[in-house]
């Protein structure tokens, strides 16, 4: 069993437990939370959806960015992390995260650098928690760095029954 195989079952694991349904808003990740988690069989019971929403004009869209928040604090942000996890959260979901971020090899600037990833979570009547991670690597490594740190704070968020303690 993979890593990534023995955190979808961590997460379903949490999820049923807590009786929640995740939602994905994904951007840099590209829909890898999605299939992490869907790795699980009946991972149906607990994963509601995702959008994958690399574009600026997909955010506003399906999500309900706002355009100022983009233009204001760009798309890896926290404000616009925050903005797509209240988005993701509709449907049956109860519990949403959300990642963006500069994946790399190119892209990256001096003040978001390659690596830099933003990461929100939000559980049905909490309050939507963001943080700004770098983590080291090429663009796959970036990458799933961003997918194990987002379902280790779905998990927190879960066990927690609020706001996750280490997402």
């Amino acid at each position: 069993m993979s890593d990534l195989d023995d955190l979808a079952e961590r997460v379903g694991d949490a999820l049923e437990a807590s009786g929640d349904v995740l939602a994905a808003a994904e951007s840099c990740t590209g829909g890898w939370i999605a299939e992490t988690v869907t790795r699980r069989a009946g991972s149906s019971a607990w994963f509601d959806r995702a959008y994958v929403t690399y574009s600026n004009d997909a955010k506003r869209e399906m999500l309900g960015v706002s355009a100022e928040t983009l233009e204001t604090h760009g798309a890896v942000s926290e404000a616009v992390v925050r903005e797509m996890v209240e988005g993701a959260l509709k449907g049956a979901a109860t519990v949403a995260v959300a990642v963006s971020g500069v994946a790399g090899p190119d892209g990256g600037t001096e003040s978001k650098p390659v690596g830099m990833v933003c990461l929100a979570w939000l559980k049905s009547g909490g309050k939507a928690h963001a943080v700004t991670r770098h983590y080291p690597g090429d663009r796959a490594a970036v990458r799933r760095q961003a997918v194990i740190g987002a379902l280790e704070g779905v998990i927190d968020l879960a066990g927690a029954g609020g706001e996750g303690k280490n997402a």
